[in-house]
């Protein structure tokens, strides 16, 4: 079955439930885990379609269904059925309970450069079984007196970076080189903004789980390092890639997985690369150049919809109508959040999945001095932070392939999507261990189809 582009129109359904005015729903919400949790009511349809149905016109919510989210990830519906959820960074959340999915996206609207959100209420989403069958429509709200709505400025500007810039920081530290590259240079923040994962709130990234003392005990078992880009003399990583000034990491770093990972389980003997095209253009579970997050993408969008390859949609780096392939779709098995739920990883667990399972994708924070990484050992500088150029904290997604430590540092071996010129060729490391950048507190895994 073929997705159908809807998620930048999914408004114009929920007006008419909350009344409002014109809205584009092209900005993530920004929504925390206590503005989540609590008892929600569902309104659902009764289409019973598959998974092309559009839920930006379905308008006939006819069944209730009341589900309360409790601590850490637990659910449990009013007949006392009980299950599990999870949040997605600040945009939404997932349920899996009584052999049914829920997902939606957390409200919000947009007017000028002022973002809303209104975190007590989702646009409309989308619940099926288990089994992929059955697919309908929901809208939820929660039953609480609704929140003060949270409302941010957005900016924008060209972006420059000084010589100063880059000469403070090489002085400051000596773990990792910056140097000036020109193609940064006179882009609006805004178009960088995007290429480093789009607008996000930093506060939203949970804190590292705590390590038990078995599975450190476990973890001991583990090569000192590790690299899926020479493993018994084989690369099962594919090529870096250029996503351009299109905020599309999350395709990439979903795809990269997807890609490393059916490499590893074959052995080799499948090497392909998918579309992020697809992914920018078609999928309901993304903004397209606005950003996304890969659990939805090579995890939900990968099960209810499946992948398609590079040559069936080839990548333009922008927004642009969704093709209807009838190429062969691809799909995933599994998809998780590492350690079980938004909110329960670490670098032991990171590293047992990537050894046992192969790359894994994560979001990280992205700053100012990253942008101008060229070798070494990255960590933020944080003698300079504010100094010199005007930047949001973001939220970058890439794929880390392996691990080591150099002179004492331990460090991840990461596959980003700016290009070969960039970085170690395309890579860069990062220190391990002390939750650089928030770079281990939200990794993704996922298990393809064969």
């Amino acid at each position: 079955m073929v997705p159908i582009r809807g998620m930048v129109y999914i408004c114009l359904c929920f007006l008419v439930f909350l009344q409002l005015t014109s809205v584009k729903c092209d900005t993530p919400a920004n929504c925390t885990y206590e503005d989540i949790k609590g008892t929600w009511i569902f309104s659902i349809t009764q289409i019973n379609g598959d998974n092309e149905i559009n839920c930006t016109t379905e308008t006939e919510y006819v069944t209730k269904y009341k589900v309360t989210l409790d601590f850490p990830n637990f659910a449990v519906d009013e007949y006392g059925n009980h299950g599990h959820w999870t949040m997605i960074y600040n945009q939404g959340f997932e349920i899996q309970i009584n052999n049914k999915k829920f997902f939606a996206f957390s409200y919000y609207k947009k007017e000028g450069r002022t973002v809303e959100s209104l975190c007590h209420a989702t646009f409309s989403g989308w619940v099926h079984n288990i089994d992929e069958k059955f697919w309908n429509c929901y809208m939820g709200e929660k039953t609480m007196t609704p929140a003060i709505p949270k409302v941010r400025q957005l900016q924008n500007s060209y972006y420059h970076v000084s010589d100063e810039f880059i000469s403070a920081i090489n002085t400051n530290q000596s773990s990792w080189k910056a140097i000036r590259y020109p193609q940064f240079d006179q882009m609006k923040v805004f178009d960088v903004i995007r290429m480093a994962g789009g607008k996000r709130s930093g506060k939203t990234f949970p804190k590292i789980a705590t390590a038990s003392g078995e599975l450190l005990r476990a973890c001991r078992i583990l090569p000192k390092e590790f690299d899926w880009r020479n493993h018994k003399g084989s690369n099962y990583i594919s090529p870096i890639r250029n996503q351009g000034s299109c905020g599309s990491c999350y395709a990439f770093g979903s795809m990269a997985m997807y890609e490393a990972r059916l490499r590893i389980i074959t052995n080799n003997t499948i090497q392909k690369v998918f579309s992020t095209q697809d992914i920018v253009s078609c999928s309901e579970y993304s903004q397209g150049c606005d950003g996304g997050f890969p659990y939805l993408i090579a995890g939900k969008y990968g099960q209810d919809f499946g992948l398609i390859e590079e040559e069936c949609f080839k990548y333009e780096g922008r927004d642009m109508p969704c093709i209807q392939s009838t190429c062969q779709r691809h799909y995933t098995q599994d998809y998780y959040y590492i350690g079980g739920f938004y909110g329960a990883c670490n670098e032991p667990l990171m590293r047992a999945e990537l050894v046992k399972s192969g790359p894994i994708a994560v979001s990280f924070e992205v700053y100012d001095d990253f942008m101008y990484y060229k070798s070494g050992i990255y960590h933020h500088v944080q003698e300079l932070e504010g100094k010199f150029n005007p930047w949001e904290i973001t939220n970058h997604v890439v794929l880390i392939v392996g691990y080591g430590e150099e002179n004492g540092e331990k460090f991840w071996i990461v596959k980003n999507s700016w290009g070969t010129e960039w970085g170690e060729d395309g890579f860069f490391r990062i220190r391990r261990g002390t939750d650089e950048c928030s770079m281990e507190s939200m990794a993704v895994g996922i298990q393809p189809s064969l």
